[in-house]
């Protein structure tokens, strides 16, 4: 009987042993704990993300400012050559320059001998007529 109470006592200490250890193939709860808060991002992570979309959205701002002034200055520059055209046409058929100003204007926009349909106004710019028939352009035209 002491033969077959150790052999049992050995096995109960065996298995005890065996329940103690861990299984290699469950996590321990050190490594659940470890899994769980590396899932995610952290605040600095998020920081660094949120920085770089800010220095990206000013470039994008700085292009399209440039592209848009670019296209301020072309269309001053077109609405100037058009008033010159205008203005020499005028001279040709009347012989006399329009006036300065606002009748120059009008002999230019209204009438039988209009020349133009309408003052050209820009965002940014302003043209006007001296006398003479000089034009001029300030704003972005500059």
């Amino acid at each position: 009987m002491s033969h077959r109470l150790r052999a049992a006592v050995e096995a109960a200490r065996i298995r005890q042993h065996a329940h103690n250890l861990p299984d290699p193939d469950q996590p321990t709860r050190r490594v659940r704990a470890r899994k769980r808060s590396e899932s995610g991002f952290t605040l600095i992570e998020l920081l660094i993300v949120i920085v770089i979309l800010g220095v990206l959205s000013g470039i994008v701002v700085f292009a399209v400012s440039g592209i848009q002034d670019r296209g301020n200055a072309a269309a001053c520059k077109t609405d100037k050559k058009t008033v010159q055209v205008a203005v020499e046409a005028y001279y040709a058929k009347k012989g006399v320059y329009p006036d300065a100003g606002p009748a120059g204007w009008l002999q230019l926009t209204v009438g039988a001998d209009q020349m133009l349909r309408e003052q050209p106004v820009g965002d940014g710019y302003t043209i006007t007529l001296a006398a003479g028939g000089v034009v001029t352009a300030t704003g972005a035209c500059t």
